[in-house]
């Protein structure tokens, strides 16, 4: 549903970059959205959700009060974390080739012609559009296995199948080397 950018003044407030197409009806006070943490983040909290009491927009920017953030120091600690809502509370997106988050990370990635090269394990949204984070086998890597960050458009991604669990990519040369 959106992404924790940073703290916005000392009393706990979040700027929250929106990802979701119906802001109005998950930012509103009472709303538990799930938190999820950048890896290693978060350790002085074990909090896996976030209990939604005010949202405002200032600056063409959505700003979140959450309970138990109290202050700039707490609200620094979920910069970074996805805010989430389960499966079965999200809306299907109405075009088929719109896909929510959830839907694509673990999907096995393969070429147009037909060999496996990894797993979707995140989608990135930046301000130039959604990337996929694609872990591929490598055994010389450090946990054996590399990322690839994959442009999600469909000049490189021609099909997305939930069914059969798969991302077809057509990368070009070089993109996931």
């Amino acid at each position: 549903m959106g992404r924790v950018v940073r703290p916005h003044g000392v009393r706990g407030e979040l700027v929250v970059e929106v990802l979701t197409d119906s802001p109005e009806l998950r930012f509103v006070p009472g709303s538990v959205l799930g938190l999820k943490r950048r890896s290693g983040q978060g350790r002085k909290s074990s909090a896996q959700s976030l209990t939604v009491t005010a949202a405002r927009h200032h600056a063409g920017r959505l700003l979140v009060r959450a309970e138990g953030v109290d202050g700039r120091d707490a609200a620094e600690e979920l910069r970074g974390a996805l805010l989430t809502v389960s499966s079965d509370e999200a809306e299907s997106p109405e075009d088929p080739d719109e896909f929510h988050d959830t839907e694509l990370i673990g999907l096995r990635a393969q070429l147009v012609a037909g060999d496996e090269v990894g797993v979707v394990r995140d989608v990135l949204h930046s301000p130039a559009g959604e990337l996929l984070s694609i872990a591929i086998p490598d055994p010389e890597a450090d946990k054996g296995e590399r990322e690839a960050l994959v442009p999600f458009v469909s000049a490189i991604v021609p099909e997305v199948d939930l069914d059969k669990g798969t991302v077809v990519l057509d990368p070009p040369e070089g993109l996931l080397d």
